[in-house]
């Protein structure tokens, strides 16, 4: 092939390269408009009756079992979360974790053994959103299913809450799109969907528990469907104000902690926005402000989908009321 012929060829190459590139982009794009329209739909028309017969607790206590920073050395960090929910005598593990590396036993197991919780201590399992950090790997968001390691650990018919159609082989399974009460003072808030550019559409739920003369506190997985969304779905089902928020909201809005944050990934494709809009410093202060008007008593971002700069901005704006997520430390809210 002389030097012409194989410029043409490469020409050629490179415009059907961009060609597929630009189908995909288009594609992508597409579909993110619809699922967003899909959405706004969804919320628009999304007014729930309050929840009656709720109850209350007189303690709650939450125990990150997998986050991004520990307590100590006795305990394994990583980009997922799982924590374990005590309101008085019910026991609920909140996710699943990543489970990064595949492996058995996974972080969540060892953190477990390491702090002394069997899965027999578990009265239910809720899963907040069918992604990898939640699900126990990508293996499992694939397939469609959730499990806590890489090698088959028996839930023994744990009922467990699911968001959308997942399986596991072993838990009793109910998918909980709407409202409801779970155990006494503690209900999952329903789902509530949001769009994603290239991860797709991601139905999530929150887990509420109302704290005796306290009000409502909220557990998030990820916090896709915005802070403001969570709390105004929460203040439409109860009667008791939101006394506080823990878990992620998803504010990866610097590149602290760099790859090991999977930053890019974060910022460009997991907030809800086109990819090249991503969430900045502006939205974190707008939240911080709607929170802040309704005066929370506890406030705990995680910083598995968040960066430093944002857990330091919740931080300082809430001081005595925020309480950093840390591995193997409880976060305890007692009935007044």
């Amino acid at each position: 092939m002389n030097a012409m012929n194989y410029e043409k060829h490469l020409i050629a190459g490179v415009c059907g390269l961009g060609g597929a590139v630009a189908a995909v982009a288009g594609g992508l794009s597409v579909q993110y408009v619809i699922g967003r329209r899909r959405a706004e739909r969804a919320w628009a028309v999304g007014d729930r009756p309050r929840l009656e017969d709720v109850g209350s607790v007189e303690r709650l206590t939450i125990l990150p079992l997998v986050d991004w920073y520990t307590a100590g050395d006795d305990f394994v960090g990583e980009p997922g979360v799982s924590y374990l929910v005590r309101a008085d005598d019910t026991t609920i593990l909140f996710d699943l974790g990543f489970n990064v590396h595949g492996e058995h036993p996974s972080p969540l197991l060892r953190n477990m053994e390491a702090l002394g919780i069997e899965f027999s201590d578990l009265d239910a399992i809720v899963i907040s959103h069918p992604h990898v950090d939640h699900l126990g790997g990508l293996t499992y968001q694939v397939r469609r299913r959730f499990a806590p390691s890489a090698k088959p650990v028996d839930l023994g018919g744990v009922t467990t809450y699911v968001p959308s159609s997942l399986s596991n082989p072993t838990a009793d399974i109910i998918v909980s799109g709407e409202p409801r009460v779970i155990a006494p003072g503690v209900a999952v808030t329903g789902v509530i969907p949001r769009q994603l550019f290239l991860i797709g559409w991601s139905p999530e739920q929150s887990l509420a528990v109302n704290v005796k003369g306290k009000g409502i506190v909220i557990i998030v997985g990820c916090g896709h469907p915005t802070l403001q969304r969570i709390i105004e779905r929460a203040e439409m089902l109860f009667e008791e104000p939101v006394y506080g928020v823990v878990g992620g909201l998803h504010y990866p809005v610097t590149s602290s902690r760099g790859e090991k944050l999977e930053a890019f990934g974060l910022r460009y494709f997991g907030t809800g926005k086109w990819p090249w809009d991503p969430v900045g410093k502006q939205e974190v202060r707008d939240a911080i402000a709607f929170l802040s008007r309704r005066d929370p008593g506890l406030v705990a971002l995680s910083p598995h989908d968040s960066c430093d700069w944002s857990v330091e901005a919740f931080h300082q704006a809430f001081r005595a009321a925020y309480q950093y997520i840390l591995v193997g430390r409880d976060i305890t809210v007692t009935g007044a």
